[in-house]
């Protein structure tokens, strides 16, 4: 994706912000595609309300109709590759901040679930779900050194849904790096 003005950003978190958005992109994600009338049924909602939220996400490209199944006026849906690095938040405006803020939120709590999964699931280290906890001493350049390498490894045995290898199923991976809180640990200084 380009790169995007404060504007099409706002835009973006609202949208994603939106919970029958978010749904649509759940299940396009797990499904491959749909077209309004499957999403409504799925979804409990009306067609026209699908209809409408499609074209929403197909303006933002984060899915795109597929020619070939559509016709008249049936139109069908994929989702698009998507990766998205919020800015630094002094860089924004405040309706910028505000939405990637709420968007932010509503994340905490989907990850949150998450994590509870992970660990109601978990069934030894050869298991689907998996659940680590690591503390390291690094600078900062190592940490963001640290996170390209993590990036590089999501592509490296990551897979498009069309691509995966039989067997592969869609896993959620969450990863967060901050730095103690400034004060004293085992007498050195932790803050920047």
């Amino acid at each position: 994706m380009t790169e995007m003005t404060s504007l099409e950003r706002t835009a973006l978190y609202k949208s994603l912000g939106n919970p029958l958005r978010r749904r649509i992109l759940e299940y396009l994600g797990r499904h491959g595609e749909a077209n309004s009338t499957v999403l409504a049924r799925e979804l409990g909602e009306s067609s026209g309300t699908t209809s409408y939220h499609l074209r929403k996400l197909a303006e933002q490209r984060l899915i795109e109709e597929i020619p070939e199944k559509s016709g008249g006026r049936e139109r069908w849906w994929r989702a698009l590759p998507f990766s998205h690095t919020t800015p630094d938040p002094a860089t924004m405006s405040p309706e910028e901040y505000a939405a990637a803020e709420h968007l932010a939120l509503l994340k905490i709590e989907v990850d949150t679930e998450l994590y509870r999964r992970a660990h109601r699931e978990y069934r030894g280290p050869e298991g689907w779900a998996q659940v680590q906890r690591h503390g390291s001493w690094m600078t900062r350049e190592e940490m963001l050194a640290f996170m390209r390498d993590y990036q590089e490894l999501l592509s490296r045995y990551g897979h498009t849904r069309e691509e995966a290898p039989e067997g592969a199923r869609p896993v959620s991976f969450r990863f967060y790096a901050v730095p103690d809180g400034v004060g004293e640990w085992n007498g050195e200084p932790t803050g920047p």
